[in-house]
């Protein structure tokens, strides 16, 4: 069961929920744009987190300075990406030796733009990174990425506007294409989460 606990992020103090698992592996868990709604409430974040729950990580969702009840304003991205390293870092202070990042559409982005020690992050996973609507040029080499997974009418993350991007990203990565679904992943939330368990138990960390 999850608890709710808080992070500090540069003297902010931001919501957050951990489940706690045994063992060292643990993935913290980004949300869409809070100027859009997006929070750690959001359908797809509740899709990670069981799938990472259900292969035994510790799970680690908060909300983004200024989203839901944590503290501070939205930050266009700046701010969002030391909230980012506060729980990398919360996490390490666990215990967690493993570490990965999964984020979705907003949460794909800082994660992609976040200076995250290599050491310390095993691994990345992007849902509907919003190649369409963000600003990626910043985005360097992701030697950690694993999946990008969108769907087959999301405008907002196109796949045909994310392969070459893939390419100089991490060409290693694979890319799921989810028919039918669109960027919220209506209806089609049950296939995303086929999707990460399939591709969690087939590239174990």
């Amino acid at each position: 069961m999850e608890e709710r606990i808080q992070l500090v992020s540069k003297g902010l103090h931001l919501d957050g929920l951990i489940e706690t698992a045994s063992g060292a592996r643990g993935a913290v868990l980004t949300h869409p744009h809070p100027l859009y709604g997006g929070d750690m409430y959001n359908p797809v974040v509740e899709c990670l987190q069981q799938a990472y729950r259900s292969r035994g990580f510790t799970t680690l969702r908060f909300n983004f300075r200024g989203a839901g009840k944590s503290e501070g304003s939205h930050d266009d991205g700046a701010g969002e990406q030391q909230d980012v390293l506060s729980a990398v870092g919360f996490l390490a202070g666990q215990g967690i030796e493993k570490i990965e990042l999964a984020g979705y559409s907003f949460g794909a982005w800082v994660n992609a733009l976040t200076a995250t020690d290599p050491a310390r992050i095993c691994r990345t996973i992007m849902v509907s990174p919003p190649v369409a609507f963000m600003d990626f040029s910043k985005v360097r080499p992701q030697p950690a990425l694993s999946l990008v997974v969108t769907g087959s009418r999301d405008e907002i993350a196109p796949a045909e506007e994310i392969r070459p991007m893939l390419s100089a990203w991490n060409p290693d990565a694979a890319l799921e294409i989810i028919e039918g679904a669109d960027h919220f992943y209506w209806s089609h939330l049950d296939r995303l989460k086929e999707v990460l368990d399939r591709h969690l138990a087939s590239r174990a960390t």
